[in-house]
């Protein structure tokens, strides 16, 4: 697996190359058959979801494992941020990204991205956004919550995160609360930058409340239990959001249907227990396509979030 800094100089080239709305020139564009690396390295980008340290040991498993059923090089790399994974879509600089709902729609408005396959949680291809806070807390509701508004410090995850931040953030907006980070009713709202590490400051009663992935927190809740600790006794959901479909995992739009058969029968194949938990504790792998995501694209749509974040 490549070093987690080059996949930093990476975002840093490609932000200079613009938002990625423009067609990419001959110079920038790779111009090999399904998106493929001039070097013939098939590449895997995955957003910050969680951070590094949680989720080293299943990339590295996983690359070990598309290099055997794929029958070639294979390098799986965590991007620092959402935005470097969709950019690197757009210019066909990776073969194969696992993005947000939200993330993939930019891409596949952007660049034509295909969703080709999601996870399933205990059988069902379905998570939610949550809104926590600590167990200790007075508020058993999200009205008790936004009760005491103007004293909660709130935390999503990263502002193109779609059950970190588009959807309990429209919640929020369609109650009268909040437009963004700069513009709401709360004491202070931050962008912690990936849902562990939300899950750790209300925890840790840094903030009072912030808006998580329901299956990362239930994979999160298993681990510390396992290790003896007390997440799920210390953390409350006080709003849950409706379904929404699990995460994609995306391919640019000159990937040949051979080539997508291929990914999805590796995929299909995978038992290693610590590549099934970094993506939210999935029980297996299933067909995906743009269909699926029509409730985020509509919520992105009123939310005006069908772009990168500056």
């Amino acid at each position: 697996m490549k070093k987690w800094l080059l996949s930093i100089g990476l975002a840093l080239t490609l932000s200079a190359c613009g938002s990625g709305e423009d067609a990419p020139s001959t110079d920038e564009a790779d111009t090999s058959s399904g998106g493929e690396t001039s070097d013939e390295v098939f590449e895997v980008a995955v957003i910050p979801s969680q951070s590094t340290g949680e989720m080293e040991t299943g990339l590295s498993n996983l690359e070990s494992h598309l290099t055997d059923a794929l029958g070639r090089e294979v390098e799986v790399n965590q991007y620092p941020n959402y935005n470097a994974v969709v950019e690197a879509l757009n210019y066909n600089h990776i073969d194969l990204a696992f993005l947000g709902p939200l993330t993939y729609l930019i891409a596949h408005e952007q660049s034509g991205a295909q969703a080709i396959i999601t996870q399933e949680i205990d059988g069902e291809p379905y998570y939610y956004s949550y809104i926590i806070t600590h167990s200790d807390s007075k508020w058993e509701t999200l009205e008790d919550m936004l009760a005491d508004r103007e004293e909660v410090n709130f935390a999503f995850a990263s502002n193109s995160s779609t059950s970190g931040h588009l959807i309990p953030g429209l919640e929020l907006r369609n109650r009268g609360h909040y437009e963004d980070d700069l513009n709401n009713d709360f004491a202070q709202v931050q962008f912690a930058g990936s849902h562990d590490i939300v899950t750790t400051l209300v925890q840790d009663q840094s903030v009072q409340a912030g808006a998580v992935d329901s299956a990362i927190l239930e994979a999160l809740m298993k681990d510390d239990e396992a290790n003896g600790g007390t997440l799920r006794e210390d953390i409350k959901v006080i709003w849950q959001s409706d379904k929404l479909y699990q995460y994609p995992w995306v391919v640019p739009s000159e990937m040949t249907e051979e080539e997508i058969e291929d990914i999805r029968a590796a995929f299909y194949e995978i038992t290693d227990e610590e590549i099934l938990r970094i993506f939210g504790g999935a029980s297996s792998f299933v067909e995906a396509g743009d269909t699926q995501y029509a409730d985020v694209l509509e919520a992105a749509r009123e939310f005006d979030m069908l772009k990168l974040e500056e």
